[in-house]
């Protein structure tokens, strides 16, 4: 659906799951096939879980571009604080890590790809398209972070196009 690049680090695993909802308007979901949960190493079993975990992400992803969450879902906190994780140290520099103790388990990855971009100050550049018939995740690279579209030719179009025949 967009041209951007991907998030850096571990916050493309969670751009990559906030967008398996391809549509949502119609529901069409990735996490409905195998291949579409394969990336994230989760089974049909799993992909109820992964639906909770994606849209409470969706929902922090829009609070970081200023938006209300798009609906009533279970607390970012909560679902991680449900992470099987440990911390690393680098015995050559004592620099830490968050490692997942099950590296299979999504939410510890997630969890662990959270509190590296927190660190580095990624974390709040991950958003949520604004355009209410996408909410997309994407990374703004925009120099001042104030991203509002995944896609400046499709949502960002779109909006000022209302915009305008509107006045």
């Amino acid at each position: 659906m967009t041209d951007r690049a991907p998030a850096p680090g571990g916050l493309a695993l969670i751009e990559e799951l906030v967008n398996t909802l391809r549509d949502i308007t119609t529901g069409e979901d990735a996490l409905d096939t195998a291949e579409g949960r394969a990336p994230f190493g989760i089974t049909a079993d799993g992909a109820g879980e992964a639906r909770e975990l994606r849209e409470a992400l969706r929902a922090a992803c829009l609070a970081h571009a200023g938006h209300p969450p798009h609906r009533e879902v279970t607390p970012l906190g909560e679902l991680l604080a449900k992470a099987p994780l440990r911390v690393e140290i680098d015995a050559r520099d004592g620099s830490a890590t968050l490692v997942p103790l099950d590296g299979s388990a999504l939410v510890a990855r997630v969890a662990a790809a959270i509190a590296e971009a927190r660190t580095d100050g990624t974390w709040p550049r991950l958003k949520a398209c604004e355009a209410p018939d996408c909410h997309w995740a994407y990374y703004d690279r925009s120099p001042a972070g104030k991203g509002r579209w995944c896609d400046m030719k499709t949502c960002g179009a779109r909006a000022k196009m209302r915009r305008y025949r509107s006045k």
